[in-house]
């Protein structure tokens, strides 16, 4: 029997109506210093004439049910900044700080410690500022021992060096940056999956990838005009979040080797357009560059 993501409880459809039911009530805020259209992956809004701050909001989402079962806070809280920081950088701005948000039924200090601690280590890292946060109690809105932890990220570029996809054209290609396994996606499905029984933490728990210095690289080798977070929508559905009106991209879907979690799925009853359809498939991240610049990395497809 075929596995799905909305079977357990998660539909994509329904979340991108509820991004369109809010355009409106955002696009009524905007002020002269917003920069861009709603919905990318992180906003901008503009400090001077010159520098913009890109801003990005996310959460560790369902993986922490299956992070506290095994012991892996620590990793959680990892996830949480690097999938922050990676969401910034598709902008091509550096990361400046994070402030966090933990809720929980009741709040468990060496729970706490463990994903703010984690998230630090990978901040330190990026050369981010771990700067503040909240932690609430919420036993009316928490089953027990369940627990929340999201962040925001603020970064900074200059216009001149702003990445905004709009470069993009017939022609470029689409370089892929390898995950580490499923990073924060998915993850309603995977524990469909995992039920109640013992799992491999190794396998399914692989924190979320920090690509800043492949995209410092990157950007130092090649032309970069767009770059995509995969998170959740897999590879097509964030790489089209970048590109202009009228581009599409053809990808060579057997042009990457997968981490072997995606081979777990498929054992588990994921189909093949289900996991291109939610999960990452092995590419955490995408960068749009020209043809000329093919040799920079791996080459998984092109525009079109």
């Amino acid at each position: 029997m075929k596995k799905t993501y909305e079977d357990a409880g998660v539909s994509l459809a329904a979340a991108g109506d509820v991004v369109e039911r809010l355009r409106a009530a955002v696009d009524s805020t905007r002020t002269p210093g917003v920069q861009g259209s709603f919905g990318g992956f992180a906003g901008l809004y503009a400090l001077d004439g010159n520098r913009l701050l890109a801003a990005s909001t996310d959460g560790v989402g369902s993986k922490l049910v299956l992070s506290r079962r095994a012991g892996r806070l620590r990793d959680a809280g990892k996830d949480l900044a690097a999938h922050c920081i990676d969401d910034v950088l598709t902008t091509g701005a550096e990361p400046l700080f994070m402030l966090d948000y933990l809720a929980a039924h009741q709040l468990d200090l060496a729970q706490v410690a463990e994903l703010v601690e984690g998230a630090a280590e990978v901040c330190r890292e990026a050369g981010c500022a771990l700067i503040g946060g909240e932690t609430a109690e919420l036993p009316g809105v928490y089953r027990r021992e369940e627990l929340d932890f999201a962040g925001t990220c603020i970064g900074i570029v200059d216009r001149e060096r702003l990445i905004d996809g709009s470069r993009c054209g017939p022609g470029d290609v689409v370089l892929g940056l390898p995950s580490s396994g499923l990073h924060t996606n998915g993850f309603s499905l995977v524990r469909a999956l995992v039920g109640d029984d013992d799992f491999d933490a190794d396998l399914l728990l692989e924190p979320h990838r920090l690509y800043l210095d492949e995209v410092r690289e990157l950007r130092a080798r090649a032309d970069v005009r767009a770059l995509a977070h995969v998170t959740g929508g897999g590879i097509l559905g964030n790489l089209t979040r970048v590109l202009p009106e009228g581009v599409v991209v053809e990808l060579d879907w057997g042009s990457w080797k997968r981490p072997p979690v995606f081979d777990w799925l498929a054992e588990h009853g994921v189909e093949e357009e289900e996991l291109r359809r939610v999960f990452n498939v092995g590419i955490g991240m995408c960068a749009v560059v020209p043809e000329d610049d093919a040799g920079a990395g791996t080459v998984i497809g092109r525009l079109t």
